[in-house]
């Protein structure tokens, strides 16, 4: 039985993932960059590791969420990454929004090593982890996934292994481009609300019961007009997203005009000063043109 997890990226998700692994039971080694993004952790019981290498060596399972491609490159496939040092028939699996083709290559090479290797990326931002009920898609090999399952549930609500390496992240991504336009919508039916002079909450009562219902509007429209633009998933991570997204779309001649539209407007978001802000901080672009 699992025991120890180790767990790579102490962020906005990272850490409320954490935390509910160690009430479910599980011994918690954590690495991050800056280890004093990890003091709160360590306060609570996670024992520190100082590196990568040293993590993987001493962990039954090792789950990373981090920030881009590139991160999960060299945490995963570095010299001193987690495929080199982990012990054979370890679980590695990286929970980060990342690209489809690199989780089929960290697949094989784990594989090589005698290791699981499972892309396992997340939805419900940072509520969701917090609470423990984050939506999880798996990709790798089903006996794998079952074999960790557990672990899982400590973490998420709704999990479903979706298919062999990289579906999961494939899921992940058909995730984000229905939210990408979703935002829009939202945005703009706010921005709509209030120059028709309505009160923009009493709104929001009506429509997030009917067909215009989504997570979205329910919870981040609310954030947009009380002027609350923390985030609970940062803009420069969703532009991420949409980047792997449009590249991936791109790899099998799909057309996807909505999604290249809300990452032009993200973009034009960060370059506002906005890329630190929450996703819901896109209803500041539309502000910004009327």
């Amino acid at each position: 039985m699992v025991q120890t997890v180790g767990f790579i990226g102490t962020g906005v998700m990272g850490k409320g993932m954490i935390r509910n692994l160690m009430k479910a039971g599980y011994t918690l080694h954590v690495y991050t960059r800056t280890k004093a993004k990890a003091e709160e952790l360590l306060a609570e019981g996670a024992i520190w590791k100082d590196t990568p290498a040293e993590l993987a060596a001493e962990s039954d399972v090792i789950i990373t969420i981090v920030g881009y491609p590139r991160d999960v490159e060299e945490v995963f496939l570095g010299e001193n990454g987690v495929v080199e040092h982990a012990k054979a028939g370890s679980y590695v699996i990286d929970m980060t929004t990342s690209s489809p083709r690199l989780a089929v290559d960290i697949y094989q090479k784990a594989k090589e090593k005698q290791l699981h290797a499972l892309d396992a990326p997340v939805s419900g931002g940072d509520i969701g982890a917090r609470d423990g009920k984050l939506s999880i898609m798996v990709g790798g090999d089903e006996d794998a996934f079952q074999a960790v399952k557990p672990i899982f549930e400590a973490m998420g609500t709704n999990i479903r292994y979706q298919g062999e390496a990289g579906a999961g992240q494939h899921t992940k991504l058909a995730n984000q481009i229905a939210i990408a336009g979703n935002m829009l919508g939202v945005c703009e039916a706010m921005v709509y609300a209030e120059k028709a002079g309505l009160d923009q909450h009493k709104v929001l009562t009506s429509i997030t019961t009917g067909a215009a219902g989504s997570w979205s509007l329910s919870n981040l429209a609310p954030k947009m007009i009380d002027g609350d633009f923390a985030p609970g998933f940062y803009v420069k991570h969703f532009i991420k997203d949409m980047t792997i997204a449009l590249e991936s779309a791109e790899e099998m001649g799909l057309l996807t005009p909505a999604l290249t539209q809300a990452k032009k407007m993200y973009e034009e978001l960060a370059a506002m000063g906005e890329e630190n802000s929450g996703t819901q901080a896109l209803y500041r672009w539309y502000q910004s043109k009327s």
